[in-house]
């Protein structure tokens, strides 16, 4: 069973480069450009190297960036508008960030006090389960 696999695996390599024939590449009288596997009679006919392909040719210029593209004017809107929601998705990370905070000190500590028109106060049990619920709907609504 070895010998019959191994055996099958080499014709399978080797029937590869067996396929690859020559090709021979001519022009015609009129002009036109012909391909075939035997050559012209009569005609010169030079033979394409089948085994690599050609090189590529580079671009003569890179293409122009989409910036490049559009008018002064338009380039100088879309940079405000970036800056914009840039400066808008830090704004909202820091709140993010400090809604999970003030979540965690209220899931963490039942005795929590706050400042109010300078005085400190402790908030009661329902006041702090109220202040969860409603962080934890913040939090979902606009941090994820």
């Amino acid at each position: 069973m070895r010998h019959m696999i191994l055996t099958g695996t080499l014709m399978l390599a080797l029937s590869t480069t067996a396929m690859a024939s020559q090709i021979y590449k001519w022009v015609d009288d009129k002009g036109v450009t012909h391909f075939g596997a035997q050559p012209p009679q009569g005609q010169p006919a030079t033979t394409i190297n089948t085994a690599t392909p050609p090189p590529r040719s580079e671009p003569s210029a890179p293409a122009p960036s989409v910036e490049e593209q559009l008018d002064p004017e338009q380039a100088a809107i879309d940079k405000k508008v970036k800056e914009d929601v840039a400066q808008q998705e830090a704004e909202r990370k820091q709140y993010c960030d400090a809604a999970r905070t003030n979540l965690a000190q209220l899931e963490n500590n039942p005795r929590v006090r706050i400042e109010e028109g300078g005085e400190v106060r402790r908030i009661g049990e329902d006041e702090r389960q109220e202040r969860i619920t409603e962080l934890k709907k913040s939090i979902v609504d606009n941090c994820q």
